[in-house]
């Protein structure tokens, strides 16, 4: 059965919604600035290994913060710098956050074979298991790739054993989204029986559009106000958790400039210098947690919409 790769309702499972105040998920993509999709055209991944690496020092950075405020985090890394920098992930599980997967060459899943990604997954989940020495459950596609040509991407994460999944985003835009998908947690149910949870990054609804909210260029470029005004919806009118998520290298304002296309260049350079003070303000006045907490001890299936979720098959 399929309908080109759409999210249809399913059964509806309801839990009780608490009335406390939510504490929201707080996540890092771990990259370094030369990986991002929008410099895929200029930077070969074959020239990766000989560009100057600023991903250590940059998430250390993101480390001492979280310190600071005494937050704990799901840091998605990709399986290139956990196999260049085993040390980075020893260092971000000993500071008690979880490590996730965020594939191993930053590729789209949409730019991928079924067979070509799982061999991606399986190469990135078995680089950092080995340099943390821990489970993966999580995993989050590059550039949020999963979009309804490739859905059948999560048959494969809940084949190869992962709990739960952060790549479909609700919206409308140029590199990924889908549009018309559900905004708030929720469960896959996936063939042979299997499920896999989703937790979508953050909308809200305003004059009939979903919008982006509360992460990366989106919490980097657009006012603050719009951010907090975000959190008020959600505390006070969804109930739900902000998913906030940014990269390491959006803290580095002195990171190498890297020449390429107009959109681009503004996209990831506009308020570099803007970014750490910003976050330091939702650490502030927000609490936060990383995914497994909710996954391990507050999100039940039975608490969530269980959505049948149409794909082309992957076989």
């Amino acid at each position: 059965m399929t309908m080109n790769g759409m999210l249809i309702p399913g059964k509806t499972l309801t839990g009780n919604k608490s009335n406390s105040k939510p504490v929201h998920i707080m996540s890092v993509d771990v990259e370094d600035y030369f990986m991002v999709e929008a410099f895929a055209g200029s930077v070969p991944r074959k020239t990766w290994d000989a560009r100057p690496s600023r991903v250590v020092t940059n998430t250390w950075r993101v480390l001492d913060l979280f310190d600071k405020f005494n937050v704990k985090a799901t840091f998605f890394f990709v399986g290139w710098v956990a196999q260049k920098f085993p040390e980075l992930v020893r260092d971000v599980c000993a500071r008690g956050h979880e490590v996730a997967c965020h594939s191993f060459w930053h590729r789209t899943v949409y730019s991928l074979t079924p067979e070509e990604f799982r061999e991606d997954t399986r190469a990135a989940v078995r680089t950092i298991e080995d340099a943390a020495g821990v489970r993966v459950y999580g995993y989050r596609a590059p550039s949020w790739s999963i979009t309804k040509e490739c859905l059948w991407a999560l048959d494969i994460l809940a084949e190869e054993g992962f709990a739960y999944d952060s790549s479909i985003y609700p919206i409308h835009h140029d590199l990924y989204g889908v549009p018309g998908a559900q905004r708030f947690p929720y469960a896959h149910q996936l063939e042979g029986s299997r499920t896999l949870l989703e937790f979508p990054p953050t909308t809200v609804r305003l004059l009939g559009q979903s919008l982006p909210a509360a992460g990366g260029g989106y919490l980097r470029i657009l006012p603050l106000a719009y951010t907090r005004w975000v959190f008020r919806e959600f505390e006070q009118e969804y109930r739900e958790r902000v998913v906030v998520y940014f990269h390491p290298w959006e803290l580095d304002p002195e990171q190498p400039r890297i020449r390429d296309k107009w959109k681009s260049r503004l996209r990831h350079y506009t308020n570099l210098k803007k970014m750490e003070r910003r976050l330091e303000s939702l650490l502030e006045n927000y609490s936060f947690r990383p995914f497994n907490e909710p996954v391990e001890s507050g999100v039940r299936l039975e608490a969530l919409p269980v959505l049948e979720t149409m794909r082309v098959p992957h076989d």
